[in-house]
């Protein structure tokens, strides 16, 4: 009986060692037996080095979980008999979900699942996925039945990627389970490792629209101020003292205008109006607010074509520096990274782009986006510089030794994140 199961008696699969499922994998291994399951033999093999190149997990802490194993072959994940499952759920070209990742991880538990196995799913998907979509799969790969023979809970992921300071354990946890019972014993487990607390809800429609719009709330504010930086642009204000000057209400969300890419924002919302059209209800805010997003990198683009005009330098055969690849800074994530777009943009002026990022691994970069890093640019050699990601390194540097990249004939700088003084740029979005 579950309600009769101690969480500390668990053995653990974690389906995904990526920058969801590895740093989980390595807190539970602290208190109970863990399974790191991956299809990816690179990236197994690169833990058991006690390395993790996401920078998620340290190696000390890597070496030091004794109580993980991790594995490239599904059959031992047999002895698992709580399965957490944290694969990743992209968008396609058409921005519809892709649960490609998620049901495929979903038949390689079911082939491990015994009776009265739970399995938690941490993915983001829309409301009703959980149990419309990975229930079914569980129960035709398992031969067992849904509440009786096996049992889901649902409990999103809170991962922010290079953030070292809001980390699994001191985040508040959304919890919940297919039964009383279930829902029950996966708090209690969540518990074991998470001291922030957890945050049980009623269904596991619930947790799974809560994760959705958690995201979602932020791209639409995120929006609003793009949209806001766009009409300053055009009325001649300076977007970031517009937006100091209302912060200083105590009510003013602190939103900056820039980029919306990664594994969240720029992805979840897309999983929500899926659902929503499916219903017959056309959500035209938060549409507009991902069209409004997707937009700003050829915005970007076109603002600093337009500088670099009407200051006299040709455009056409130009070389400009971008500063930054990942979509966030100090971490080497590059999934969905809107720069890309700003680079694409750039290339239909036929202009000359060459990208510097000390945080990501040229191979990924280069499998990823097509794109060769720089690793050391040529002075005086650009027309145009864009500090698109806020890497530690590049605002160390400071203005003056970027402008040191600039053409002495005349060169633009845009700062994207207002990570330089006003006076060392040329734009600022």
């Amino acid at each position: 009986m579950i309600a009769e199961r101690d969480p500390r008696a668990a053995t653990v699969g974690v389906i995904g060692l990526g920058y969801v499922g590895l740093p989980l994998a390595v807190e539970f291994g602290k208190v109970v037996d863990v399974i790191g399951f991956d299809i990816n033999e690179g990236r197994v093999t690169e833990i058991r080095g006690g390395r993790d190149h996401t920078l998620e997990v340290d190696s000390e802490a890597l070496i030091s979980a004794d109580r993980l194993t991790v594995i490239t072959d599904p059959m031992g994940l047999a002895q698992a008999d709580v399965y957490i499952v944290t694969t990743p759920t992209p968008i396609d070209d058409a921005k519809q979900p892709d649960l490609g990742p998620l049901l495929s991880a979903t038949r390689t538990v079911a082939g491990a699942l015994s009776p009265g196995d739970i399995v938690i799913y941490e993915s983001t998907v829309y409301p009703g996925a959980t149990e419309e979509q990975c229930v079914p799969v569980l129960e035709e790969y398992s031969g067992l039945r849904f509440n009786e023979g096996f049992f889901v809970g649902y409990s999103p992921e809170r991962i922010n990627p290079g953030d070292k300071h809001r980390r699994v354990t001191n985040i508040v946890k959304v919890t919940s389970g297919s039964t009383p019972e279930t829902a029950d014993f996966v708090d209690s487990l969540y518990r074991l490792i998470v001291k922030a607390g957890t945050h049980r809800a009623s269904s596991i429609k619930v947790a799974e629209a809560a994760k959705v719009i958690e995201n979602t709330q932020r791209d639409v504010n995120i929006a609003l101020i793009n949209e806001l930086a766009v009409l300053f642009e055009r009325l001649g204000i300076d977007t970031e003292e517009v937006l100091l000057a209302a912060g200083s209400k105590w009510n003013f969300l602190p939103f900056r205008p820039g980029l919306v890419g990664g594994h969240c924002i720029g992805v979840d919302p897309y999983y929500l109006t899926h659902k929503a059209q499916q219903v017959g209800y056309h959500p035209e805010l938060i549409l507009a607010g991902r069209r409004l997003n997707d937009s700003m990198g050829g915005y970007v683009a076109s603002q600093l074509v337009k500088a670099m005009t009407k200051r006299g330098i040709a455009v056409q055969g130009a070389r400009v520096l971008v500063l930054g690849l990942a979509f966030k800074e100090n971490t080497p994530d590059l999934r969905n990274s809107r720069v890309i777009d700003i680079i694409t943009e750039l290339r239909q002026y036929d202009v000359h782009v060459d990208v510097l990022d000390p945080w990501v691994e040229p191979d990924e970069a280069l499998s990823e986006y097509q794109i060769s890093l720089v690793t050391e640019p040529q002075l005086g050699a650009y027309q145009g510089i864009i500090l698109a990601v806020a890497h530690r390194e590049f605002t160390d540097l400071g203005g003056g030794a970027i402008r040191k990249w600039g053409a002495e004939a005349g060169h633009v700088v845009y700062d994207l994140k207002y990570a330089l003084d006003p006076s060392a740029s040329d734009l600022r979005l």
